[in-house]
């Protein structure tokens, strides 16, 4: 019994849903978001929240259920405030600097890392260390911030690399004499 599913997802004023053809479509000030729906679980539009209920009592189902209500949790969420990834960089000479829909690294390679945007997310660099990344699609930001994480990921010994904010690297001891 998944307790997450139970609770049924609150849709705000100014946000509307609806589903045609297997898809949930929710409409916010921030944009659309659509959703392919599982035909093992049951969603049900009522006045101001989404009901997420197993369409039968399958195992498969009920494992399905707390996931399917977290991904209408996030497509409401992201249209009405949105989400944001924050990444620091830190090692000597590593720096971010964004130039329209083109994130510019320069990571100690002999060459610059230049990541392209894809659309409906923003990238803003407020200093040389610190890249912000918003979006409405909570897989999309998050999945930018992994690829520019991935170019340089923090290492243990100086913690130099790139790191999400609020990220504990752990840090070892170096040889000894």
């Amino acid at each position: 019994m998944s307790r997450i599913g139970k609770k049924a997802v609150a849709i705000p004023s100014g946000v509307t849903a609806n589903i045609d053809n297997g898809t949930l479509s929710v409409k916010g000030p921030k944009g659309t978001l659509t959703l392919g729906l599982s035909d093992l679980i049951s969603y049900k539009v009522e006045g101001d929240e989404i009901q997420v209920n197993p369409a039968n009592d399958s195992k498969q189902a009920r494992s399905y259920w707390g996931m399917q209500r977290t991904l209408v949790s996030n497509l409401v969420e992201g249209v009405t405030e949105g989400f944001t990834k924050t990444l620091e960089i830190s090692g000597v000479g590593y720096r971010a600097k964004a130039q329209g829909k083109t994130l510019k690294l320069e990571l100690g390679f002999s060459h610059d890392v230049n990541i392209d945007v894809p659309e409906g997310i923003e990238v803003k660099t407020p200093d040389q260390t610190t890249v912000e990344i918003s979006g409405i699609d909570k897989q999309a930001v998050g999945q930018l911030a992994a690829e520019i994480r991935r170019w340089r990921k923090p290492e243990p010994y100086k913690g130099k690399g790139i790191k999400y904010r609020g990220e504990y690297v752990f840090r070892k001891e170096g040889k000894k004499k």
